[in-house]
């Protein structure tokens, strides 16, 4: 594989992008406007930059990886050399399926279409398209250039072959892939957005601030992020998606999302990409700040 299309320019997109690039790929990067694009462009320039100041690139480095980068806004255009897709679109079911539908008639044959979604059924994104045997989960972590693992997730008729492919891929690009296979959340999420929740949960009880949760997990698990932080961090909209994805798939009401979350989301108070969710974030500082008053 050489030639890599990623759907989505945002936080995950651009560091999939940032990523392939960086390793040799040619990556063509979609998403619906150029103003997105130039987003997600000036994140990965920014990142590089952080790179060639801890020494890990040149500045030669550094311009080859922007220069394999090609922008589009049309999905036949972004994917007509591509032998590999990985989307990276919003945590939305509905939106990932009519992306895959579109790929199925704009994708040539034999090229294997991934996913980056962290909890919804590749199975049931794989069942939208003429090709499930060649539909398969991609979950990298955040930031993706930093992050080892990768979540290879097989659908329920995803190839042998197929398979194969991304784990010897993921290793290629100098990640630790593991395979699982296909249930709501799948290992990561299933795991982490349980313990998030009841964090949420710990503080909308009044069991303990958001400092002291946090503290608790970081010295006491040796976590180097505390749970609400890191919440933060993924988007406060993307956990309770995750939780939903869970609750729904697995029919228990353990998995429902902290009515503190909810309020949060509705709010619009999503974490560090809104400037505000448990903490407060001041663009170019690392000093974080409590922004949740009981």
């Amino acid at each position: 594989m050489k030639n890599i299309t990623v759907i989505g320019a945002g936080t995950m997109g651009n560091g999939i992008a940032h990523l392939f690039a960086m390793k040799g790929y040619a990556v063509s990067l979609l998403d619906i406007s150029e103003d997105a694009l130039a987003r997600g462009l000036k994140t990965i320039d920014k990142n590089l930059d952080r790179m060639v100041r801890k020494e890990i690139l040149t500045e030669q480095d550094k311009q080859a990886t922007l220069d394999r980068i090609s922008t589009f806004t049309s999905l036949p255009a972004a994917v007509e050399k591509a032998e590999l897709v990985v989307e990276a679109a919003t945590e939305r079911v509905d939106l990932k399926l009519d992306i895959f539908r579109e790929l199925d008639k704009a994708a040539p044959e034999g090229i294997i279409l991934a996913s980056n979604t962290s909890s919804i059924s590749i199975t049931r994104i794989a069942a939208v398209t003429q090709r499930p045997e060649r539909v398969i989960g991609m979950h990298f972590m955040n930031p993706v250039p930093i992050m080892k693992l990768v979540e290879v997730i097989r659908g329920y008729s995803t190839s042998d072959e197929v398979t194969d492919q991304i784990m010897e891929l993921s290793r290629d690009l100098g990640k630790t892939p593991v395979e699982v296979n296909d249930y709501p959340g799948f290992v990561a999420n299933r795991i982490l957005m349980p313990m998030i929740n009841e964090a949420i949960y710990s503080l909308y009880e009044g069991v303990a601030g958001v400092e002291e949760i946090d503290t608790v997990m970081k010295l006491g698990m040796a976590h180097p992020m505390g749970p609400l932080q890191l919440a933060d961090f993924i988007g406060l909209d993307v956990c309770m998606a995750i939780l939903k994805v869970l609750q729904d798939g697995f029919g228990n009401p353990k998995y429902a999302p902290c009515p503190l979350l909810v309020n949060m989301v509705t709010a619009g108070k999503l974490g560090a990409k809104t400037g505000e969710g448990f903490y407060a974030y001041t663009p170019g500082s690392k000093d974080l700040k409590v922004a949740y008053q009981r």
